[in-house]
């Protein structure tokens, strides 16, 4: 059997959470602080997405007078895993290799760039 696949966040949830996962403990107010000036929302709106985000698992909250603190139960990099792994196995027929041959035939690397992919590929032997 095989084990349910955990959620993919939507793009304005991924905007809050990569507010939160900088920030770490925040208000509703705080996040909303750090949004740019051109992107509106909402108190209740982000106020919302935060408790959706709650509700998934990927924050957690306790209350600090009449406010809600909230704070990220996963970390960035752990996302990022669990992101990859979707895109890897939905994209790219569960073959890593083929993502990465992807990104350096479609985009632009730096000398340095690709001596520091050669790094890391070099540990991984």
């Amino acid at each position: 059997m095989s084990k349910p696949q955990q959620p993919l966040l939507t793009d304005t949830e991924l905007e809050l959470m990569l507010i939160l996962w900088k920030l770490g403990e925040s208000s509703v107010h705080d996040v909303l602080q750090v949004l740019p000036a051109k992107r509106a929302m909402a108190y209740t709106s982000a106020s919302t997405i935060i408790r959706i985000l709650e509700k998934k698992g990927f924050v957690a909250s306790r209350k600090q007078g009449k406010a809600h603190l909230y704070y990220p139960l996963l970390a960035k990099t752990e996302y990022e895993a669990r992101t990859l792994g979707h895109v890897v196995g939905r994209l790219f027929d569960n073959t890593p290799a083929a993502l990465v041959a992807r990104l350096i035939d479609h985009h632009k690397l730096s000398p340095d760039e690709i001596k520091e992919l050669k790094k890391l590929l070099n540990k991984k032997e």
